[in-house]
């Protein structure tokens, strides 16, 4: 059976330069209502390492870690039916409203879309000329088999659009 399932409220304020959009949490993320809650994902890791700050597991301190860097986080994907947290297990998906979120902030320089279902998905919304840069990642997620490495080289695409 498929669950409705729903995204989180968008982690962005005025001060925010780059916004990171993942596709919908998935199932541990949604029992602990944290953004990457799963505990093999590597989204924190990678976050923490690019910026040099003390690894933390306390989700307040993430969270304060990642505004103090001018770093915002939502999803595409504003609820779906989806049995598990596999994206290509995502039905009858309605879509957050990221261009009005973009517009209200207009400090944000670049986005990022944390794995393939998101970037797909917003190439949708925004159209392949959107105003700002859009950035494909790999996923952070631990069913994407690359190496830790590998995607820390990748994500370090971040680093030039933050203060």
């Amino acid at each position: 059976m498929q669950n409705r399932i729903s995204s989180f409220p968008p982690i962005i304020d005025s001060q925010s330069d780059i916004l990171i959009l993942g596709s919908i949490p998935g199932v541990k993320s949604l029992e602990k209502q944290q953004y990457y809650a799963h505990p093999q994902n590597k989204f924190w890791k990678i976050i923490f390492e690019l910026l040099h700050e003390e690894f933390t597991h306390d989700y307040t301190q993430r969270i304060e870690t990642i505004k103090k860097h001018h770093i915002a986080l939502w999803d595409v994907i504003d609820s779906c039916e989806r049995k598990g947290s596999l994206d290509s297990e995502i039905k009858n998906e309605e879509a957050n409203q990221i261009a009005e979120l973009l517009e209200k902030h207009p400090n944000i320089k670049a986005v990022f879309c944390n794995g393939g279902k998101s970037y797909k998905n917003l190439q949708k919304l925004l159209g392949k000329d959107y105003k700002l840069p859009i950035f494909l990642l790999p996923s952070t997620s631990p069913l994407h088999t690359v190496s830790f490495e590998k995607k820390l080289e990748e994500w370090k695409r971040i680093l030039k659009f933050l203060r």
